[in-house]
């Protein structure tokens, strides 16, 4: 039972925090480009506490597997001051990217502070820690993306994908320290790639309507990205649901 109650605080510390950092970047950014935040929130389902601000509601909810930055003129048009859809077209951008962005930038941050206090492969002073950490994500980012495309041209099959239940799994099994944060590194890494991917409902697929917004010097019609939306959160469900399953009869 303390086993368990110990695999349970590994996991929801890790996923947490990322997803905070990945959300808090949203946030963070969006608040430089004077774009309103109505709610910032980690977690899903039912709001277990909130706290309203002078603009932002902040809460936390009862499923601890995502998060969510809402901001004014986000989902539908606002002429609302500090609209999204009001934002120039960089800005928006630089906010929908900043959640990758700061998931990568921990990732080295890990790494450089793991190289400086273990000291491997040489890597225990300054200048050694930032060429480790920067090596490291890099050797990662490339092979993810070497992956990706290998999945997408069917050199390898759904079957090595691992979702939320196998990442769980391997959290849980982490041992000490070092492990544990090696892990929180590789996640984050995994988070901010899959989010770049270029598949609407994810950052990668808005930074891709702004793009063509930007290329056609007018925005998609609110239907016609509600239907693109709509079709890319089908795919990332069906997805989950096929990459769950595999992961289950993996473990059992």
């Amino acid at each position: 039972m303390i086993s368990f109650v110990i695999s349970a605080i590994k996991i929801i510390v890790l996923l947490g925090f990322l997803i905070f950092i990945h959300e808090g970047g949203h946030f963070l950014v969006a608040k430089l480009c004077k774009v309103k935040v109505n709610e910032f929130a980690i977690g899903f389902g039912p709001t277990i506490w909130k706290k309203q601000s002078k603009e932002t509601q902040y809460a936390l909810r009862l499923i601890p597997l995502g998060g969510f930055v809402s901001m004014e003129g986000e989902e539908e048009a606002s002429d609302k001051e500090g609209s999204f859809s009001k934002a120039s077209i960089p800005k928006r951008i630089a906010i929908v990217l900043a959640g990758a962005t700061v998931n990568i930038i921990f990732a080295l941050v890990v790494y450089f502070i793991l190289a400086l206090i273990y000291g491997f492969q040489g890597t225990g002073d300054f200048g050694n820690a930032i060429q480790f950490a920067g090596n490291t994500t890099w050797n990662f980012l490339s092979s993810t993306f070497v992956g990706l495309g290998q999945l997408f041209t069917g050199k390898v099959g759904l079957d090595q994908m691992m979702g939320p239940v196998g990442i769980s799994e391997i959290v849980a099994s982490t041992s000490g320290l070092f492990e544990f944060f090696n892990m929180m590194a590789i996640i984050s890494l995994s988070l901010g790639v899959t989010n770049l991917l270029p598949i609407p409902a994810l950052d990668g697929g808005k930074i891709v309507l702004l793009i063509i917004e930007a290329i056609r010097r007018k925005p998609l019609s609110q239907k016609t990205e509600i239907n693109i939306q709509l079709l890319g959160f089908c795919f990332l469900i069906m997805l989950s649901i096929l990459v769950t399953y595999q992961d289950i009869t993996r473990i059992f």
